[in-house]
């Protein structure tokens, strides 16, 4: 499907990929790509995340009908998760190996094996053989070694299984969240949808209502808050305290999908999955969406945290956050319109401000650059250091959903139209 002239998101998407085609493809596995030269920049390193992050990348380019070489390059990417980041004994994967394939670094991340499960749901959606029985397996190894008795995901472990702290984090379930709505509109088993509504009720609802309708990011093994964690290292590159904007906006992004897939509505009841409130899923989506503009949107860009009252704890902006705010509003316009609610002509307009901002972080490669140092505090531009795990993952996903939320959005209780199915 081509685009038309009032939404040119899909040549976006395939542009965005073209600039990684075909120079981040090593003979084994990707290496991320300098937003100033162009040029590959990382070592010999290779970081799960970045890995699946790229086969996701290059599977949407096949699914929104791009060039031969998307299929292609996602099937190079999956051949060096299989063969170099799997344990020989498929219980896991390697969080860093070289580009031979020797394991680095043994963590088995929660956030981590959240990606191999949305790298594999993306490339099921591509229609690449073997794919979905990957995608099985890593769902029962998630079951089987991360999900806890709240139903949601622990924290990183030793090769062992064992925990590394006591430690649950609201990014590793997102991104699960994530994966498995990708899941659900790549195979249509309800159990993917069943896993998403869950962690995404248990983050942004119930959780939630504890701080004032806020996403806090850090709490302990058995889901208290946990408002002292790492207090002392604001700029750390994972687990920041404080609110993150940009949590917010993905978050939207992703209640806009359950609203659409998911005819339920929500509450916080007793019991935890109670789904009865007025306005659903799209109203708390549009809730976070707002709270990240009140708080965090600084008409460039958005602030990485903030405290409770929004006043700013690091005031950097980084690009992830203003490209899941471009997929945020597309899909809560999507959802605006079947809800007949007037936020749609807003959330237009910010949509098409969000992408004017692209050009602040993009690099003469035409590649995001990590963050935007504010103006006040010399206004650079940070590349992030290697190993690295952002091969324009964000901004793909971004122009993706502009592109399928004016598209081929479907009615509530029907997936997408994916590469592998007939319809």
């Amino acid at each position: 499907m081509s685009d038309t002239p009032s939404n040119p998101n899909r040549g976006r998407l395939l542009a965005t990929l073209r600039v990684q085609y075909p120079d981040a493809l090593t003979e084994r596995g990707f290496r991320l790509l300098h937003p100033s030269s162009g040029e590959p920049y990382t070592d010999h390193r290779r970081h799960l995340v970045a890995t699946c992050r790229s086969i996701a990348n290059f599977a949407i380019g096949a699914v929104a009908d791009g060039p031969d070489w998307c299929l292609d390059a996602a099937e190079h990417g999956l051949s060096f998760l299989r063969q170099a980041h799997r344990t020989d004994d498929g219980d896991g994967y390697h969080l860093v190996v070289s580009e031979d394939g020797e394991p680095l670094d043994r963590t088995r991340s929660a956030y981590g094996h959240a990606f191999v499960l949305l790298a594999y749901a993306r490339a099921t959606a591509a229609g690449i053989d073997g794919a979905e029985d990957d995608l099985v397996a890593t769902h029962e190894l998630i079951e089987d070694r991360f999900r806890d008795g709240a139903g949601m995901l622990r924290s990183d472990c030793a090769p062992d299984w064992t925990e590394q702290e006591e430690y649950r984090g609201q990014n590793a379930n997102m991104h699960a969240c994530e994966a498995y709505l990708a899941a659900y509109e790549a195979t249509g088993e309800t159990r993917y949808l069943d896993r998403a509504r869950h962690i995404a009720h248990k983050i942004t609802i119930a959780l939630a209502g504890e701080t004032d309708g806020l996403l806090w990011e850090h709490y302990t093994d058995d889901w208290k808050h946990d408002f002292g964690y790492n207090e002392d290292e604001p700029r750390h590159q994972f687990r920041p305290p404080g609110y993150q904007p940009g949590h917010h906006v993905e978050w939207a992004k992703f209640l806009a999908l359950l609203d659409r897939y998911d005819d339920a509505a929500v509450a916080d009841t007793e019991g935890g999955d109670g789904y009865v409130s007025e306005g659903g899923w799209y109203a708390r989506g549009l809730e976070l969406f707002e709270t990240a503009i009140e708080y965090g949107w600084t008409e460039t860009g958005f602030v990485y945290t903030h405290e409770e009252d929004g006043a700013p704890i690091v005031p950097d902006q980084y690009g992830w956050a203003l490209a899941e705010a471009i997929g945020a509003s597309a899909a809560l316009t999507e959802r605006a319109a079947t809800h007949e609610d007037d936020a749609a002509d807003r959330l237009r307009t910010l949509n098409r401000r969000f992408i004017e901002c692209t050009d602040r972080y993009r690099g003469p490669a035409d590649l995001w650059y990590e963050k935007r140092i504010p103006t006040d505090h010399g206004d650079d531009l940070v590349a992030p250091d290697p190993p690295g795990v952002e091969p324009d993952y964000h901004p793909v996903s971004a122009f993706y959903e502009c592109w399928r939320s004016a598209h081929d959005a479907q009615p509530a209780d029907r997936t997408f139209t994916t590469a592998n199915t007939d319809e």
